[in-house]
Order: structure tokens, then C-alpha cells, then sequence
């Protein structure tokens, strides 16, 4: 993997998210017209944390970030060829242990497109992005 096909790939998955954000604002465009809290609406198209201590929301990110690395290597690659099968449900247990005081964003290039999206629709009453 090369420098210029990294970028390539975070921009893809970043446009394609935001795409999709587009695509469920469209869908859901009578809701959104709605009085609803703009946290709500924000909520559709990012994650956020539950409480704005963004210090124990980093120590919880370094936490996390630490055990998917060390059990990873730990591991190492596994004969079977399970290996992207336990990586993924180690995230999934990660992420539904530890996902609620910051939020489920385990890739930021895919909560970061819907939130650029957020930012750029018309969206009645939408609040901060």
C-alpha cells in the first residue's frame, strides 16, 4: 500500500459515507423538516459522545485502541485463516463495551464524510456540526 492509494481510499470511503448521509437526509427530508433537538438530528448522521469530558473520552479511546492492538499482535496471523473473523469480533465486543461514553466511530474517515454532509445540507434547525 502506497501513501497516494491510502488517501485514495480514506477520500473514497469519506465521499462514499457522505453519499450516503445525502441519501438518508433525502429519505427522511419530512423528519428532518420536523422541531426535533438538533443533538437528534446531528445523531443521524455522526456519532458523539455522551458526555462532553473529553479527557475520560480520550483515556476510554486509548483503552480501546490499546487492547484491539495488543490482542492483534498477540495473536499474530492465524493458520485457519479466521484471522479478519476475530479481528472483527473483537471490534464488534470493543465497540459495544466501550462505545457508549464516546460513540461507535471505529473508522473517522466514515463518521467524519456524514458529518461534513451534515454541515453542508439544508437541514431545518440542524444545530453545530
Amino acid at each position: 500500500m502506497t501513501a497516494a492509494n491510502g488517501f485514495l481510499y480514506v477520500t473514497a470511503q469519506m465521499l462514499g459515507a457522505a453519499i450516503g448521509a445525502g441519501l438518508a437526509f433525502l429519505a427522511y427530508k419530512k423528519h428532518f423538516d420536523q422541531d426535533a433537538d438538533p443533538a437528534v438530528k446531528l445523531g443521524v448522521f455522526s456519532t458523539g459522545p455522551e458526555l462532553r469530558s473529553y479527557g475520560w473520552n480520550f483515556v476510554t479511546e486509548v483503552l480501546a485502541t490499546f487492547v484491539l492492538v495488543f490482542i492483534v499482535l498477540a495473536f499474530g496471523p492465524t493458520p485457519s485463516g479466521l484471522g479478519p473473523l476475530a479481528v472483527a469480533m473483537l471490534v464488534v465486543g470493543i465497540g459495544a463495551s466501550l462505545g457508549g461514553p464516546t460513540g461507535y466511530a471505529i473508522n473517522p474517515a466514515r463518521d467524519l464524510g456524514p458529518r461534513i454532509a451534515h454541515a453542508l445540507l439544508p437541514i431545518k434547525g440542524k444545530g453545530s456540526s
